[in-house]
């Protein structure tokens, strides 16, 4: 029998630790080997037990759950399924934790508390399923070792996004629509893509696997560091040049076309592929509408979402790009994507906005010469 996958249970709440060990002994792959209701002695657990993954709680004693992580990934990187309340607060602290290494993150009920946690008890074991095969991410441990070695904050040992380059699409940016797909990692993905592109970028729309009550955050959270406008797709808007539409969470997202302009599409559909939103369902529209105005990435993510749409965005006349193993949190849905033959190009996450916009750039220099 192959060994089982040991995880470590961290929350203040003695009902959730109790729950949480429960739903994860009841799983043949994996065992409970510790709880702790603080950061201090989860320390001590951690270094005792050697576990393969700890679920962590955003709001505990003594230290917060973020100032925890933060330590952790310097001293000791492993992976982290944060275990997060479906607030405003909530939102944001988890995205924080998403930068600072964790993995993924459950959003548990403010009420109901013992029945919506064993409700989400197949998510939860799939999330630590996906961590302890997942890559901890190489960048955050180099930049935390580098902020405790230096003394300085680890947001000032971050090196400082690329400035994008100033470009002159110009009518190109009305015909072209970028689509993006990621799960499991893909916050900062997206974000490493977002920050890159310019101000006259095509529109870029965007499906994240995120429930409800996190796209909001997120969105608003990029939307401060790029020099496009990134927001939350509402239903019938125009998808305009200069800015990113990211799915509501729990929603399916499409593209659709009102006269010569795209328009967003945000409807209560049914999951595909188990996902709501789906990288499928915006994916086939761009295949359906777009064909060779279209570009289409695909990043860090589990599963398989999206992979058959995109090699129809492919045979439609599309451009594809995946992100390369070495870059991801987790290589399934580009994997996936490259083996139905949907993929141009296989690059590391840091090189495919500058890819894009050279082909941007090319077929902007062809479009100036005809005119």
């Amino acid at each position: 029998m192959s060994k089982k996958i040991r995880v470590v249970v961290v929350d203040d709440s003695a009902l959730v630790r109790s729950l949480l060990s429960e739903i994860i002994n009841r799983q043949r792959d994996m065992e409970c080997v510790g709880t702790a209701n603080d950061p201090l002695i989860a320390r001590e657990m951690i270094r005792e037990l050697n576990p393969d993954v700890i679920t962590l709680d955003v709001e505990m004693p003594r230290m917060d759950g973020i100032d925890f992580l933060g330590r952790l990934m310097r001293l000791r990187p492993m992976p982290v399924v944060m275990i997060s309340t479906l607030t405003e607060k909530g939102a944001e602290v988890t995205l924080r934790a998403l930068e600072l290494g964790a993995i993924d993150f459950v959003a548990k009920p403010r009420v109901g508390l013992a029945n919506g946690i064993n409700e989400l008890a197949n998510q939860i074991v799939d999330k630590i399923r996906v961590a302890s095969v997942a890559h901890v991410r190489r960048g955050h441990q180099e930049l935390l070792t580098h902020a405790m070695n230096t003394g300085a904050p680890a947001a000032a040992a971050a090196p400082a996004a690329p400035r994008p380059t100033p470009t002159l699409l110009g009518r190109l940016s009305t015909e072209k629509l970028i689509f993006i797909g990621a799960s499991t990692g893909g916050t900062e993905a997206i974000k490493e893509i977002l920050v890159r592109m310019p101000a006259d970028s095509p529109g870029i729309v965007i499906t994240q696997h995120m429930p409800p009550g996190f796209t909001t955050s997120f969105a608003a959270r990029l939307n401060g560091l790029c020099q496009i406008t990134v927001k939350e797709a509402s239903h019938g808007e125009r998808i305009l040049p200069g800015h990113a539409y990211i799915a509501p969470g729990g929603k399916q997202f499409r593209v659709d076309r009102s006269g010569a302009n795209y328009v967003a599409v945000v409807e209560d559909g049914e999951p595909v592929n188990r996902h709501k939103p789906s990288v499928e369902v915006l994916f086939k529209s761009g295949a359906a509408l777009v064909g060779r105005n279209a570009f289409a990435i695909m990043l860090t993510g589990m599963g398989n979402d999206g992979a058959r749409a995109m090699r129809e965005m492919k045979d439609a006349g599309s451009y594809n790009y995946a992100q390369d193993e070495a870059s991801c949190i987790v290589f399934g849905m580009p994997r996936e994507a490259i083996a139905h033959g949907a993929v141009d190009e296989v690059l590391p996450l840091d090189k495919i906005a500058g890819a894009l916009l050279a082909k941007l750039g090319g077929a902007s220099d062809r479009l100036h010469h005809r005119i």
